[in-house]
């Protein structure tokens, strides 16, 4: 099974404490087991219609960093989700960044999703690529 668990979160508000829709910046940290197997930090720029996540879905461009393994390969890479949230859950699509690759995992290319229950700190993924 492809998996990660969230190992840290921290979220500051960088607009919109007046009570209207606001943006947030988040830094993230991952482990990963499955096709991909090591650690990744994300940077997210999170947008919320309302106070939160519970008045609706919200959207946030984000740019993840793995260092491990792909299938055993070792290397460096990076990927740009395109993720979507509401209270039930989150899910992503995401592209290897073109040219991010580094070690064995240089000219790694490649597609995926991401997907589960808001709280869990365990959600799936899936990952389709070339190398």
């Amino acid at each position: 099974m492809n998996a990660f668990t969230m190992k840290n979160w921290e979220e500051n508000i960088v607009s919109g404490t007046d009570g209207g829709p606001r943006v947030a910046y988040a830094h993230a940290s991952m482990a990963y087991d499955g096709v991909i197997e090591g650690e990744s930090v994300c940077d997210l720029l999170l947008y919320y219609a309302g106070e939160g996540y519970e008045s609706g879905t919200t959207t946030s461009p984000s740019f993840e960093r793995f260092a491990g393994k792909v299938d055993g390969r070792e290397g460096t890479f990076i990927v740009k989700h395109e993720f979507t949230f509401d209270a039930q859950g989150i899910a992503s699509t995401f592209d290897v960044v073109p040219g991010s690759g580094t070690g064995e995992l240089a000219g790694l290319t490649g597609s995926g999703t991401v997907g589960g229950a808001m709280g869990e700190k365990k959600m799936g993924y899936t990952f389709e690529y070339t190398l």
